[in-house]
C-alpha cells in the first residue's frame, strides 16, 4: 500500500550509493536517458523521462486522454511552457495527481501538479528536478537507475528500461523526418518514365 510521502527533508538521509554491480543488466551505451515507469490513478504508465534538466512535470495530451481524463478535469494554467525546439507551447492546463513510485513491495507516493501540453512526444511524461528533490532521489544514467529513500529507511530502486528507450529514440527520429514524393518525368525517345523520388527535410 502506497504512504504519502512525507516533505524530502524529513526523509531519513540514506547514503544512495552505485556500485559495479548495478551495471549488471545495463547495455553498454553512450547517451541512454533514464526511463522508468509509475502508478497513477490506479494505471501503470510507462515511458516516464527523468529530465534533469526540466523544472517541470510534464503530461502530454495523449497520455492525458489515454488516463481517460475529461477535459473539464482540467485546471486553468496561465503561464507558458518553453523548452519544446524553442518554441513557446500553449499549456492546456494542469492536473493534480498521486504518483508512487513502485520497487517491489516498496512503494513512494507523492503528489504531483503535471502542466498538460497538446505536444506530440515519444515519452508519456516528463519529471524534472523537483520530483528528484522531493523523493530525495539519485538517477544515474550510467547505472540506467533511479534510487530513493523509502518511508522505512529502506532504499527503492527503479530500473530504466533500455528497451523503452530505444524505442523512444527511434521514434523521435521519426517524427522529426519528413519525407516528401517528387514525381519526375524522364523523356526519351519514344518513352515516358516516371520516377518517384523520396526527400527528407
Amino acid at each position: 500500500m502506497a504512504v504519502e510521502a512525507r516533505r524530502s527533508d524529513q526523509l531519513a538521509e540514506l547514503d544512495l550509493c552505485f556500485t559495479s554491480a548495478d551495471l549488471g543488466d545495463v547495455v553498454p551505451h553512450e547517451d541512454d536517458p533514464v526511463v522508468i515507469f509509475v502508478v497513477t490513478v490506479g494505471r501503470r504508465v510507462h515511458r516516464v523521462l527523468i529530465d534533469q534538466e526540466n523544472s517541470t512535470y510534464v503530461m502530454f495530451w495523449v497520455t492525458f486522454n489515454n488516463l481517460q481524463f475529461s477535459s473539464d478535469q482540467l485546471r486553468p494554467y496561465n503561464g507558458c511552457l518553453f523548452g519544446f525546439g524553442e518554441d513557446q507551447v500553449e499549456v492546456q492546463g494542469h492536473v493534480e495527481l498521486r504518483t508512487t513510485f513502485l520497487d517491489g513491495a516498496s512503494s513512494h507516493t507523492i503528489t504531483i501538479r503535471y502542466l498538460v501540453v497538446n505536444v506530440v512526444s515519444t515519452y508519456n511524461l516528463l519529471l524534472g528536478r523537483p520530483s528528484l528533490n522531493r523523493l530525495g532521489a539519485v538517477a544515474s544514467t550510467r547505472h540506467m537507475m533511479m534510487k530513493l529513500p523509502s518511508l522505512d529507511e529502506g532504499v527503492i530502486v527503479i530500473k530504466s528500461d533500455q528497451k523503452e528507450v530505444r524505442k523512444c529514440y527511434e521514434n523521435s527520429l521519426k517524427s522529426k523526418r519528413r519525407v516528401c514524393s517528387i514525381t519526375v518525368q524522364v523523356r526519351e525517345p519514344g518513352v515516358v518514365m516516371q520516377i518517384e523520388v523520396a526527400s527528407e527535410r
